[in-house]
């Protein structure tokens, strides 16, 4: 995705408002609330608006509507608490594979009842809680951290899901990777060079969450550890750190612009590549 006009940008931001929100926001702005979000936001596109409130807006929803809901569900220091009860973290069965796994090792391999139950009790209760253990840790510090990122003063979160846009930062629509160095990849060459590391994680993305769009990827690594690079996710007092100063320095520009292949083409994208490393 190349570098958009205030415009187009405005237009996306829209877009990223749900609908009854979206009408709230006409009425602030003196415009008719009423038909379809299209219909909305070609009526406030057609009208000088200050993108100040806009942006503004969608901070406040973002906070009141996300957060806070969040944060009854659970409070910030109570969720971290929690987090700091995985002592392990080993996945056991690859995402994606249960199904077929269950289906080749157990359910047409094994013909005998009792066999099965035993068989299942003695491994794959095992490898199903580390399964749901691994993705329930990676969904709640990567909540924590996007919400981090999203209440920055410099970053627009988007209000609903629109596939390559969770925030715009700098005047830029972005989609927000928070991940690890992937397995078989160098994690010194990952540090001297991260936007090569931006590069590949475009090139080897699963062919059904395929993307060209923007992207701001926080990477957690430690140096001298890799295998436990997990446990910096939960390090929240060096990761919220280092994400404050990664977005009070930074800035988008041509510079951030990558060039890969994928299928035998090949795209172009803004990229910025935080990495969060220990020690």
């Amino acid at each position: 995705m190349p570098l958009l006009s205030p415009e187009e940008v405005q237009n996306l931001k829209l877009k990223c408002i749900p609908l009854p929100q979206l009408k709230e926001l006409a009425t602030l702005l003196g415009c008719p609330k009423e038909g379809r979000a299209a219909e909305i936001i070609r009526r406030i596109s057609e009208k000088e608006v200050d993108t100040g409130i806009i942006d503004k807006f969608m901070r406040q929803k973002y906070l009141m509507v996300k957060v806070k809901r969040r944060q009854e569900v659970i409070p910030d220091e109570e969720l971290k608490q929690e987090l700091l009860k995985v002592q392990t973290f080993s996945w056991g069965v690859i995402q994606g594979q249960l199904d077929p796994k269950i289906q080749t090792q157990y359910v047409r391999q094994i013909a005998k009842y009792d066999e099965l139950l035993a068989r299942v009790r003695a491994r794959l209760h095992e490898e199903i809680t580390n399964y749901v253990v691994c993705t329930w840790y990676n969904y709640w510090t990567t909540c924590l951290i996007e919400e981090h990122i999203g209440l920055h003063p410099k970053v627009i979160p988007a209000l609903k899901n629109i596939k390559g846009i969770d925030i715009f930062f700098e005047g830029q629509p972005f989609d927000l990777k928070v991940s690890y160095v992937p397995r078989g990849y160098d994690p010194k060459k990952a540090v001297e060079n991260p936007k090569d590391l931006a590069i590949w994680m475009y090139e080897h993305q699963g062919t059904q969450r395929f993307g060209a769009d923007n992207r701001v990827f926080v990477i957690l690594l430690d140096k001298e550890h890799p295998e436990r690079s997990w446990e910096v996710k939960r390090d929240f007092d060096l990761v919220f750190r280092r994400i404050d100063e990664f977005l009070h320095r930074e800035s988008v520009s041509p510079k951030d612009e990558v060039t890969f292949s994928f299928r035998q083409r090949t795209y172009k994208a803004i990229a910025k590549v935080l990495l969060v490393t220990k020690p």
